[in-house]
């Protein structure tokens, strides 16, 4: 396997998936969250999400961060301001609202150098956006080299009033956000360097433990006896995917990636990072503690002493760990058994390379760096949508050369993916678009009729092709990668250039402090930037290197 090295999984201390119990309190998380319209800081904090104590970048104080809930049509204005000063870690930020299309605001999308430069340290920067035809579960992230493996991820979901599926569940709160992801012991800025790293632990909802560790507290989720819950499962991995369980209970998928899905029942599944579902849970088992599992994709992975699990606690039960058992899965959920509910079909002419623009992507890996059809990925100096501002239309004269595929304007995009060498599978996204997954990764049948729709998908394995259609109604830069963030931080990335010459006037506008933000970042001097001995420190554990 690519990565193997000296960290395990892990979620932090609170999370919206229900009441949290830690040692010195039982709260439930919906003090904690914000609304579409407010500051979110990001600061360092020492925290021990899974009894090991370490310093980390964090949105609103807190692993995960604070959830941003909003209603459909709501208008967003969050204004991030960096307050970091931990000198072993970058030290400034950018950050990326994780599925939202951001149609006319390709500005906030907050991908820095690609549609931003950082916003550096002691400064702030408003992304005020609109989401008129977007409900479901998304997430927040950094978007600023690896930054968001130290801690600088949460959750954020745009609720529907008049969501057509209403009728399958009675509770949709911050109690059933469920955060799943891989938590790691050493600074990002070290571990970009190595090649081949896995996470020290398992967080769920921001608390696990780690092989080796003290029993920390786990995660509770508190259900009551008779009611339907549609848990929102967001896996916010740096790397792993999770095969996601709760014992003894089936669950009904209705929603992948902010798209409602035909119900689909299953008893498991697998959960990519960046991927996001909501399942419906019938708590109708008898009054107990069950065990629910998020089993990473890393080698040699357990459940031993509570590793990678959390607890389902119906109300009634005793405050104690489940003495429930895994069996074996029999109703995995299969991605092409997922179907969209509303407007199902690919756009375009059915059938495979009958599409306006026909895009082959070969995904390589020599020596742990990744390739996109033989080009590694590099960020340029100056972000992709300041170049096409300043006049650049053409692949040719985009930087970085050989990473920009200038699409035209409203035309059916089939890309195929192929990936070769080690880490597969990849889960591929693609920013400012849901496509649709007319082959699945390891599948050989095609569906035009009514694939899933999504903004993440799996490439499948080694070897094996994968197929996505999307249209080309969002002009802007848009940043299609790998969301293994150690893979996209050593080139696996590629940036989809819609019809440059609209983006000027496609923009609803540019605010100065936008402007502002390269000049600002371009002043930084290395110790400001932070990290700074951060490659020595990597030799220093290892030799299994990157190029640096």
């Amino acid at each position: 396997m690519y990565f193997l090295i000296l960290i395990a999984l892990t979620l932090l201390p609170t999370t919206y998936a229900a009441s949290i119990v830690s040692r010195s309190q039982s709260y439930p998380l919906t003090s904690r969250s914000l609304r579409p319209t407010t500051n979110l800081t990001i600061t360092n904090k020492v925290i021990a999400p899974d009894g090991f104590s370490r310093s980390t970048t964090l949105a609103g104080g807190t692993f995960p961060g604070p959830l941003i809930r909003a209603n459909k049509g709501d208008h967003f204005a969050i204004n991030v301001v960096n307050k970091l000063d931990d000198d072993s870690m970058l030290k400034s930020t950018s950050v990326h609202w994780h599925g939202l299309f951001q149609n006319e605001t390709n500005n906030v999308d907050g991908v820095s150098f690609v549609t931003q430069c950082p916003i550096a340290q002691n400064g702030s920067f408003l992304h005020s956006f609109d989401v008129p035809n977007q409900a479901g579960t998304y997430w927040y992230h950094s978007h600023y080299s690896t930054q968001q493996c130290d801690g600088l991820r949460g959750p954020l979901v745009i609720y529907d009033p008049n969501d057509p599926l209403s009728y399958l569940y009675d509770v949709d709160d911050e109690t059933t956000v469920i955060t799943l992801a891989d938590w790691y012991h050493i600074v990002a800025p070290v571990l970009r360097h190595i090649i081949g790293v896995n996470a020290n632990s398992t967080l769920i909802n921001g608390l696990g433990r780690y092989t080796g560790g003290p029993k920390s507290e786990l995660a509770v989720v508190n259900v009551e006896y008779g009611k339907r819950y549609r848990l929102r499962l967001i896996g916010m991995s740096c790397n792993p995917s999770f095969n996601f369980s709760i014992d003894g209970h089936n669950l009904t998928v209705i929603e992948a990636d902010g798209i409602l899905t035909e119900p689909l029942l299953v008893d498991s599944l697998q959960i990519f990072a960046g991927q996001r579902y909501s399942v419906i849970l019938a708590a109708d088992k008898p009054v107990n503690n069950y065990w629910l599992r998020a089993l990473p994709s890393t080698v040699n992975s357990t459940f031993n002493g509570g590793l990678n699990s959390a607890i389902l606690r119906y109300e009634g039960a005793p405050a104690e760990d489940p003495t429930t058992n895994n069996s074996n899965s029999t109703m995995p959920m299969l991605e092409t058994n997922l179907h969209a509910l509303i407007s199902p079909g690919a756009p375009g002419v059915p059938g495979y390379g009958r599409a306006d623009i026909n895009l082959m992507l070969v995904a390589n890996n020599t020596g742990g760096v990744f390739s996109i059809n033989g080009v590694a990925y590099k960020p340029p100096t100056v972000p992709v949508l300041l170049q096409i501002l300043s006049g650049a239309q053409d692949a040719a004269d985009l930087m970085p050369g050989g990473s920009v595929i200038v699409l035209e304007a409203n035309k059916v995009v089939e890309l195929t993916m192929v990936t070769g060498g080690f880490g597969a599978p990849h889960p591929i996204h693609l920013h400012g678009h849901a496509f649709d997954v007319v082959q699945t990764g390891g599948s050989s049948a095609f569906n035009y009729l009514n694939p899933v729709r999504r903004d993440v998908v799996s490439s499948g394995g080694e070897n094996q092709q994968m197929v996505i259609r999307w249209v080309t109604d969002n002009s802007g830069p848009w940043f299609l990668h790998c969301h293994i963030d150690w893979h996209l931080d050593a080139g696996f990335a590629i940036v989809m250039a819609e019809s440059p010459s609209e983006t000027r006037k496609h923009l609803k506008g540019l605010p100065v402090a936008w402007d502002n933000l390269c000049p600002i970042y371009d002043s930084l001097t290395p110790s400001q930037l932070g990290a700074v001995n951060s490659y020595e420190q990597a030799a220093n554990i290892t030799s299994l290197l990157l190029p640096n």
